[in-house]
């Protein structure tokens, strides 16, 4: 999608340092961090929401959360802990309509969330 902000920037077009890629899915840290460390799971292929999955992304989802893994692995931060969450649609706070995950870590996170 041409005025996707996370397409340009899996595409490159906007250049930031990323955490990972692997060609289907890419991370970067969060401009606006929630936690002392926030970082966004974001797959290539541009789907607006999570209601948006089919059944042949089945994968791709368990891809992104074993990215997810490896990233608080690979940092450090797995063994005390931390949260992935996914927002859907404006009520749940999504702002960015290219489906993405949000890897928060480095405090102890409270409950119920927001």
């Amino acid at each position: 999608m041409s005025d996707c902000l996370f397409c340009k920037i899996g595409g490159g077009e906007i250049p930031v340092g990323k955490v990972h890629d692997d060609g289907e899915i890419f991370a970067i840290r969060d401009i606006n961090p929630q936690a002392p460390v926030h970082i966004l799971v974001i797959p290539h292929r541009h789907i607006a929401t999570i209601l948006d999955f089919s059944p042949q992304d089945h994968a791709l989802v368990g891809r992104i959360y074993d990215v997810a893994a490896r990233i608080a692995c690979e940092q450090g931060f797995d063994r005390n802990g931390y949260r992935v969450v996914a927002n859907c649609n404006s009520d749940a706070g999504q702002t960015v309509f290219h489906v993405h995950f949000h890897l928060l870590a480095g405090r102890a996170m409270q409950w119920p969330p927001g």
